[in-house]
């Protein structure tokens, strides 16, 4: 072998070893190593898949210490599914709804998707990508149980709570005729008024004020079939994401991982 023709061989080894080493894995910034799973899905972080929630709206997502993300829920299982089937290491961040619903979280960087009981509308859609749907939820009403409210034509003279920038605080808008309506900022800060007793109802999400039912102190007075659909929400541009996505939900509607997970959180008969 001549003298160019090695050092022509040397220069090939080289670049091939970069190459491999390119592909394998990346320093994340803290020492750690991360693979390129998802590479092509424009990533806020190279090999993780980063959520954003506004937390608590039990039981789609609430805090827990001892998952291995901080968090626990109905969104939470079914996003840990999705990041699993992508190869990706979850991340998980809570984040006020308004920036998640707005599309300011995902164009930002914040985070690749938000995970937060959110109903596709057209408004939203105009903002922020969605996945299919997969989850469909009602309206309805949260009073103390010694209450003599029994439905929303009762609400004339009263307070209302309702959390912001929600369907639920829109369709309140619209059909709590003679209602003062108060908007909170999430779901645990009106639940506290209504026990405080500084508002007299919550108009809400049908499994959010199911979850407050339990202690029997409260209960649900009326429901409304607003015919919503909650998605997952990412950035509008970033299609390979929502189609993975999609892709990936309709693969877990067909295998029963996702019956698995809605059993887990909402009883069927």
């Amino acid at each position: 072998m001549t003298i160019r023709n090695l050092f022509k061989a040397l220069a090939i080894t080289s670049a091939l070893g970069l190459a491999l080493t390119a592909c394998g894995s990346s320093d994340d910034g803290d020492g750690n190593k991360t693979g390129t799973a998802g590479s092509d899905l424009n990533l806020v972080k190279s090999g993780s898949l980063t959520v954003c929630s506004d937390v608590p709206y039990a039981p789609f997502e609430d805090f827990d210490k001892s998952s291995p993300s901080g968090f626990k829920g109905f969104d939470v299982d079914v996003v840990t599914e999705i990041a699993k089937k992508l190869d990706l290491k979850l991340v998980y961040k809570d984040s006020d709804f308004n920036a998640l619903q707005s599309g300011l979280a995902m164009n930002s960087g914040q985070c690749d998707m938000a995970a937060s009981a959110m109903t596709i509308t057209d408004e939203r859609a105009k903002k922020i990508g969605f996945s299919d749907p997969y989850y469909d939820s009602k309206q309805s009403l949260l009073v103390p149980s010694d209450s003599t409210i029994t439905g929303i034509a009762d609400l004339d003279g009263k307070s209302l709570g309702v959390q912001r920038d929600t369907t639920g605080a829109t369709y309140a808008a619209d059909n709590a005729k003679g209602a003062k309506i108060i908007a909170y900022k999430d779901d645990g800060s009106e639940f506290n008024a209504l026990k405080a007793g500084n508002v007299d109802a919550l108009l809400q999400d049908l499994p959010v004020n199911l979850s407050h039912t339990t202690d029997g102190k409260f209960k649900v007075v009326e429901t409304y079939d607003t015919d919503e659909h909650y998605g997952l929400a990412m950035k509008k541009t970033n299609t390979a994401l929502i189609d993975k996505v999609n892709e990936i939900l309709a693969g877990m509607k067909s295998d029963g991982s996702y019956q698995k997970i809605y059993e887990t959180y909402f009883k069927t008969t």
